[in-house]
């Protein structure tokens, strides 16, 4: 199973692609799309729709898992991250592909085995799952992985493999 996992921002969407088989992680790609400041709100929401549909197109994912979002502050941000991740999500639905949310803590549950992990110890465990080098930058892009590990394990628990 071919995972596209997405961190999703307006600035900076975090994307991963992992092959799950078997209880093997597999990383096949990942990076971020940004979107220039000082842009246009409409203008920035079709480049984020375009590189998902290229992704998608790119990679043929057999799914998609989204971390929900959780915001604590600042509103005007979580506006413009909730109209982006609509367009994700609508990107997704537009290519036949079914999606997966995943709050924070339970993406932090399936990688770390602790659901307050902090940051670099979601980080580390993306890191020694995928066999990576080194942590994936920008922190997006192995959020993104995290999500996609987190999908893949729980199917993994759910058909017993």
């Amino acid at each position: 199973m071919v995972v596209l996992g997405i961190d999703p921002g307006f600035a900076t969407v975090g994307y991963g692609i992992v092959r799950c088989e078997n209880g093997i992680f597999t990383p096949i790609s990942y990076g971020a799309i940004t979107t220039p400041p000082h842009t246009l709100i409409e203008k920035r929401l079709k480049e984020i729709y375009d590189c998902m549909c290229q992704l998608i197109d790119t990679y043929k994912p057999d799914c998609m898992a989204i971390e929900e979002l959780f915001f604590n502050t600042n509103q005007r941000t979580a506006v413009d991250v909730c109209q982006a991740r609509g367009v994700m999500l609508l990107a997704a639905e537009n290519k036949g592909i079914n999606t997966f949310e995943y709050t924070p803590l339970q993406i932090k549950q399936s990688v770390v085995g602790y659901g307050r992990a902090e940051k670099q110890q979601v980080q580390y465990m993306v890191k020694m799952l995928l066999k990576l080098d080194r942590t994936p930058k920008p922190d997006d892009a192995a959020d993104a992985l995290a999500a996609a590990i987190c999908h893949g394990t729980c199917n993994m628990h759910k058909f017993g493999v």
